[in-house]
């Protein structure tokens, strides 16, 4: 069965005043946080058991998850990061790596998702590591950009400069030794304190230049990465496109 992993440790000062007193997983967007948004899209794909991983404000994720994921038939923890203030996200990958089985999906916690994006990552073939991307017409400095040949990922990090063929939403799946595979390059990358200020698919990177790192395309699926105040607007359209395509389907089932 597959179970998931959200990365939640963060304060995601970059949203001020909105996270100077609550974590940016718990920001809300459209009458609800992001993280019941989140844990929403899990339960429509039936992942029943999550673990996420918190840090700043964790005593309030904590009573949210309490809150939401009964009502939602999900079967949640709270793993808590003492490092989130000192490393990047590879930090949180760490502390949860009792978590990944032979199937798990890894999702960052600024990235909110209709219920089609993740039954197309679901729906892949293959095992090993497969990581969700999307294209669009420009890219900036914030985007997790990637090259591909086909469908095997080659390279993956913001730096990238020339042709890119697409960007990382922040969802990957681990099946059979993929999770395992990851695990070890997590150890060994944190044999060196400076790892501490990377992030995780910096890991995904290495594991692609050695080994196969597959990736799922989407079709215009709709989803949304929160980091700053424009992302805002931004994902309120997108949780509107949600709910209006939830009700055209429906209507058409009634």
């Amino acid at each position: 069965m597959t179970n998931a992993i959200i990365l939640s440790a963060g304060q995601g000062r970059r949203l001020s005043p909105l996270t100077d007193e609550r974590p940016k997983c718990l920001v809300e967007i459209g009458g609800r946080s992001m993280l019941e948004w989140q844990l929403r899209g899990l339960a429509d794909n039936d992942l029943r058991d999550i673990a996420v991983v918190v840090g700043f404000g964790a005593d309030m994720v904590e009573r949210a998850l309490d809150r939401i994921a009964p009502a939602l038939g999900l079967r949640a923890q709270a793993v808590f990061n003492p490092f989130y203030s000192v490393a990047d996200n590879i930090g949180s990958c760490w502390v949860a790596k009792d978590h990944f089985t032979d199937d798990t999906v890894l999702l960052n916690g600024d990235t909110l998702f209709e219920g089609a994006v993740l039954a197309r990552l679901l729906s892949a073939s293959g095992r090993g590591i497969t990581v969700v991307c999307d294209a669009k017409d420009r890219y900036d400095g914030d985007d997790m950009k990637v090259r591909v040949d086909g469908d095997r990922l080659t390279a993956i990090g913001k730096t990238l400069e020339g042709d890119i063929d697409g960007e990382s939403i922040g969802m990957i799946r681990f099946r059979g030794d993929g999770g395992t595979r990851f695990v070890g390059a997590l150890r060994t990358a944190l044999a060196d304190q400076s790892a501490l200020g990377r992030w995780y698919l910096s890991i995904i990177d290495d594991l692609a230049k050695r080994s196969r790192v597959q990736v799922v395309k989407l079709q215009g699926e709709r989803w949304s990465e929160v980091d700053c105040p424009t992302d805002l607007p931004i994902a309120k359209a997108t949780l509107r496109a949600f709910r209006e395509g939830q009700a055209m389907t429906r209507t058409k089932a009634v």
